[in-house]
């Protein structure tokens, strides 16, 4: 139960991405870009989407590891585990309890190194679209030279299930870089 929890609360928010691929949401960057974005802002928006799709919906971990796994990455989720490997090895485990957990990418803001996503998280195929079933998520990350360094989010329960989740599992620390 506590895993459910934890993995809504990063959000983190992400089976063998080769089967899901086709099943899982696509983050449509261009129809979510905005015209005002710097090419900077552009390219940190595109690094993030990759590393979200592959993470979050494609449960693509080989590919995450390889391609994003720095010493640098700070997680301020205190319920999830610090740096990208315990992201990962955290996700590993929640998909095989639900491998249709799937982020849905409603809006893109970004401020310089700070790519934010609003989106819906769902655990079940049949709850994709349902605005009253499963998580609203905020996620903010900061980049450095193109590289992802911090991560933190803010989460909403949008149903009895996920409230009462929420209310009884309390989560575990697991790291302690605190939420600021």
């Amino acid at each position: 139960m506590w895993k459910v929890i934890t993995l809504l609360a990063f959000v983190v928010l992400t089976s063998v991405a080769t089967a899901n691929a086709a099943k899982q949401p696509i983050i449509d960057l261009a129809s979510l870009q905005k015209a005002n974005w710097t090419a900077q802002e552009l390219e940190n928006a595109e690094v993030i989407t990759d590393f979200v799709q592959n993470l979050m919906n494609n449960h693509n971990f080989d590919y995450v590891l390889q391609r994003y796994n720095d010493s640098a990455y700070t997680q301020h989720n205190r319920n999830l585990p610090d740096k990208v490997t315990g992201l990962v090895s955290f996700l590993q485990e929640f998909v095989e309890d639900y491998p249709d957990y799937s982020y849905d990418v409603k809006h893109i803001y970004v401020d310089g190194d700070y790519v934010i996503f609003h989106s819906h998280a769902t655990l079940k195929k049949e709850h994709r679209g349902n605005d009253q079933k499963g998580m609203n998520i905020i996620d903010t990350w900061r980049l450095e030279n193109g590289r992802i360094v911090e991560h933190w989010d803010s989460i909403q329960a949008l149903d009895g299930f996920m409230r009462f989740y929420s209310l009884i599992s309390g989560g575990n620390i697991r790291n302690e870089n605190g939420v600021f």
